[in-house]
């Protein structure tokens, strides 16, 4: 008896029916690549996935992940409407991405590793999928640039910039002290804007924060910039605020149940307060709903240059291969 074709049928239901058949080989074949790119930079994926769980400067990174799928997934109606079609000079930038990838090891240069990591997957999505979906998707895009765990760079700097402040605000209340450098002398006791307390855990995740917000929810560019200023300069400020007022509270409880306090406060409750702050006086400035970021499919379809620019002749596959190529010939170059 032969089989039944209606038991052996895919369901219509099933999440790859859902897919637009013109989207359906162009997202196997990314699908594919960036496979064959983790396999290769499965080094440094595992770095930064150490850093975004055992670090507490970089455990907002853990949300980077779900932020993108996020912003792709609004943008699904869009992309639904265009057909996409590869870039072959989206080539050349997979070929620097792997590049970078391979002199940050060989130099040992983490970061520069870690950004080649992320790069090369961004520019197999531009190559595979073509620049038209890559425009629509130019904010999930960029938000993988916040996968890279960066910061310790600015940490010296951060830790002097508190000291000052809190040197400042600590003569003003009356608090006799001298510093020097990064050391506070007090009545108390002396205290030191240690590399935990510079504020860079706050100053990077107000950063992230900041991008996301300026693009989902602002038109204007001056608001924009109004926004992301205000989350550099207010995180840097109230960390100094905070460094003050465990010295201020140190005069009076001592410094060790003080700075046993502002852990606690700072970790779970500070932070939180300053970002409903910002938020809350910001929010009658919003100008559009989330799904609203970036361009739309109408207004691509009057740039005739992208037709030309986006290749007809090329399969996704065939671009998927030449990737993969280059993937294993940069890993074969890290191994010599």
């Amino acid at each position: 008896m032969p089989p039944d074709r209606a038991a052996l049928a895919v369901p219509e239901t099933t999440l790859f029916a859902r897919v637009p058949t013109p989207w359906r080989t162009p997202l196997a074949a990314l699908a594919a690549v960036w496979f064959a790119l983790l396999l290769v930079t499965a080094r440094e994926w595992g770095e930064m996935l150490h850093q975004w769980w055992n670090i507490d400067t970089y455990n907002h990174l853990l949300l980077v992940p779900f932020i993108i799928g996020w912003l792709a997934v609004l943008k699904g109606g869009e992309l639904a409407s265009i057909t996409p079609k590869v870039f072959l000079p989206g080539l050349a930038l997979v070929a620097a991405a792997l590049g970078l990838w391979w002199f940050g090891g060989a130099s040992g240069i983490n970061l520069l590793a870690h950004a080649g990591a992320v790069g090369a997957l961004q520019a197999a999505l531009v190559t595979v999928l073509g620049l038209r979906a890559a425009l629509l998707l130019a904010l999930p895009l960029a938000m993988g640039v916040f996968l890279v765990p960066f910061g310790d760079e600015i940490i010296p700097p951060l830790q002097f910039i508190t000291a000052d402040i809190a040197i400042a605000l600590t003569g003003w209340s009356g608090v006799p002290a001298r510093i020097d450098g990064i050391y506070i002398d007090t009545p108390a006791g002396l205290f030191i804007v240690a590399e935990a307390c510079s504020g860079v855990k706050f100053l990077i995740a107000m950063l992230t924060l900041g991008v996301l917000v300026c693009f989902t929810r602002f038109e204007s560019w001056s608001r924009r910039a109004g926004f992301l200023a205000a989350c550099i300069i207010v995180p840097i400020l109230a960390n100094g605020v905070r460094a003050w007022a465990t010295i201020y509270v140190a005069q009076h409880i001592g410094a060790e149940a003080a700075t046993g306090f502002d852990h606690i406060v700072y970790g779970w409750i500070f932070f939180a307060i300053v970002v409903v702050v910002l938020l809350g006086m910001t929010w009658r400035y919003f100008e559009r709903e989330p799904d609203e970021n970036g361009w739309r499919s109408a207004t691509l379809a009057r740039w005739h240059w992208l037709d030309r620019a986006e290749s007809r002749r090329f399969a996704p596959t065939s671009a998927a291969l030449a990737i993969a190529g280059m993937a294993a010939i940069a890993a074969l170059g890290a191994m010599l």
